[in-house]
C-alpha cells in the first residue's frame, strides 16, 4: 500500500493506493486482484474487496466501484445511487463513511479531495479518459458544489513513460487536441515514440488549478508490485488483474 503525504495531512480523509501484494488470488491473479471485470475466480475477488474494505474501514457494501468504460463520465454518488451499477470513470461525493474505489492496470488512478465543502473523487484516467477531458469534468463537477474550492490530487501508480511505446497514429491523436502536446512524446524509432501518461494527466490537473502530488511507480516495470495490461500483452498471457486505489470522508 502506498500512500500520498500531501493526502495525508488532513485528519478527515483516509485513502490508500493499493499494490498486488497480499490478498487471495492466485495464477496470472496473484495477490491482490480487485477486477470485477477479469476472468478470476469470483470468490477470490469478493476476498480481495473484503480486505480492502478492512483496511479502508468501511462496510463492504459501501466500498463503491464503478464500471469503468474508458469514458468521459463522472458520477456523483448520494444515497439514492449508493447501491445502484455505477457506469463512470469518476466519482465524487460527500457521503462520509462511503470509500470510492478505482481500478487500474497501467492507466492512471487519481484520488481527489476538495477540502472547503469536504468532498472526496477518484478518476480512471486511461489515454482515452484523459483525451476526452474526463479530468476537466470531474474538477468542474466539484468546483460547481464548492464554488470557492480548494482541490488536492494524488497521482497514482501508473504506466512510466519508458514503458508506453505508441505508433505515430497514436501521436497524430494528441497533436490533434493540440500542438504542445508534443512535449509529452520523445522519439525512440522512425515510427515509435514514447508517451508521458503521467505528466500529460498530471497538466491536466494543474491547468484547473488542483495541487498535485504522486506516487511514482512504473505498473508496467514493477512486476512484482502491480498488474499491468500491456505486460500481460506483450507476454501473451490471456487475462490480467486490477490493482484499487480507494478514498474515504471519515
Amino acid at each position: 500500500m502506498f500512500k500520498s503525504k500531501k493526502l495525508s495531512k488532513f485528519k478527515n480523509i483516509n485513502h490508500y493506493f493499493f499494490s498486488r501484494k497480499g490478498g487471495y488470488s492466485t495464477g496470472l491473479y496473484k495477490g491482490l486482484n480487485c477486477g470485477r471485470g477479469s476472468e478470476d475466480k469470483k470468490i477470490n475477488v469478493l476476498k480481495n474487496l473484503k480486505y480492502v474494505s478492512k483496511k479502508i474501514k468501511v462496510k463492504e457494501n459501501k466500498l463503491i466501484l464503478m464500471h469503468q468504460t474508458h469514458s468521459n463520465k463522472v458520477v456523483e454518488i448520494n444515497k439514492y445511487n449508493l447501491k445502484t451499477k455505477i457506469i463512470s470513470d469518476a466519482m465524487i461525493t460527500k457521503l462520509k463513511d462511503v470509500a470510492l474505489g478505482v481500478v487500474t492496470a497501467d492507466c492512471v488512478p487519481i484520488l481527489v479531495y476538495e477540502m472547503n465543502k469536504e468532498l472526496i473523487g477518484c478518476i480512471h484516467a486511461g489515454w482515452k479518459g484523459a483525451i476526452n477531458n474526463i479530468i476537466k469534468k470531474t474538477i468542474n463537477k466539484i468546483k460547481k458544489l464548492s464554488t470557492n474550492s480548494k482541490i488536492f490530487a494524488t497521482i497514482g501508480p501508473c504506466i512510466g513513460r519508458d514503458s508506453y511505446e505508441v505508433d505515430l497514429k497514436f501521436y497524430k491523436l494528441f497533436l490533434k487536441e493540440s500542438k504542445r502536446n508534443k512535449k509529452y512524446f520523445s522519439q525512440i524509432r522512425r515510427k515509435k515514440k514514447l508517451f508521458d501518461l503521467r505528466k500529460y494527466v498530471s497538466d491536466k490537473l494543474i491547468d484547473q488549478g488542483v495541487s498535485v502530488d504522486h506516487i511514482n511507480k512504473d505498473t508496467f516495470k514493477e512486476k512484482n508490485n502491480f498488474f499491468s495490461y500491456r505486460r500481460s500483452c506483450k507476454l501473451k498471457q490471456i487475462d490480467y488483474g486490477r490493482c484499487i486505489s480507494v478514498i474515504k470522508l471519515i
